[in-house]
């Protein structure tokens, strides 16, 4: 397996056969290495309804005809656009031919701005814990610290975890060492900063904080293989 860092919370996981994209925010995000052109999902898995997250899912879905995994909400919204979708919500689980997926909570907003400045809810905002071959993937999405990361890590144990560490709207790196430490992942990647100005941080520093030195900074790109 496959799984690839490509700036913000971009991360692309290629595992049997197919292509995964997780919250593809590529149009407007300069921090990322990918040409919109150039991507070829079979999958995107969606966190939130926000702008940054949901990014070029409608294009690339309609262009690929790839499924699109999110809440039950933002499902139905990017349904109403055309795009095949599977619905799910938070603590449920699906077995797909490619892996299981499971949505965990994620404390956040969720909502779509409209061309018309008009905001469509999008339903509760989610994590995401990917499963196959063996391993276990979690991509925190947007989101505060809570207590209950100890028991996702206890009945998931995870090889490889994301997690925002941008501050002001989600974790800082204080939070997210915490996180880490709950959690017990294997490896630790930070994701959700110094796109915009709000969420500017120094990613070596938050290495730094983690107790067991688990921590790894992809440049857009880079990948690990598991």
């Amino acid at each position: 397996m496959k799984v690839s860092y490509h700036g913000h919370s971009v991360v692309q996981i290629q595992v049997n056969g197919k292509n995964i994209i997780i919250d593809p925010f590529i149009t407007g995000n300069q921090l990322t290495d990918l040409k919109l052109r150039d991507v070829n999902p079979d999958v995107i898995i969606l966190t939130h309804g926000h702008g940054d997250h949901v990014g070029d899912t409608v294009e690339l879905a309609k262009r690929n005809n790839a499924l699109v995994i999110a809440n039950a909400e933002l499902s139905t919204f990017l349904g109403w656009q055309g795009v095949n979708t599977h619905a799910m919500h938070i603590g449920g689980a699906y077995q797909f031919d490619f892996g299981k997926v499971k949505l965990t909570q994620a404390f956040h907003g969720s909502s779509y701005e409209t061309e018309n400045k008009e905001l469509v809810y999008c339903g509760m905002p989610a994590g995401i814990l990917f499963m196959a071959e063996g391993k276990t993937i979690y991509h925190a999405g947007d989101t505060g610290l809570f207590s209950d990361m100890k028991l996702i890590g206890e009945r998931h144990p995870i090889d490889l975890a994301f997690l925002p560490i941008g501050d002001n709207f989600t974790m800082g790196p204080e939070d997210a060492a915490y996180a880490a430490k709950l959690l017990a992942a294997k490896t630790i990647v930070p994701i959700h900063y110094n796109t915009f100005p709000p969420i500017k941080q120094d990613p070596t520093q938050f290495i730094k904080l983690l107790e067991n030195k688990n921590g790894k900074v992809l440049e857009p790109g880079d990948f690990i293989e598991l």
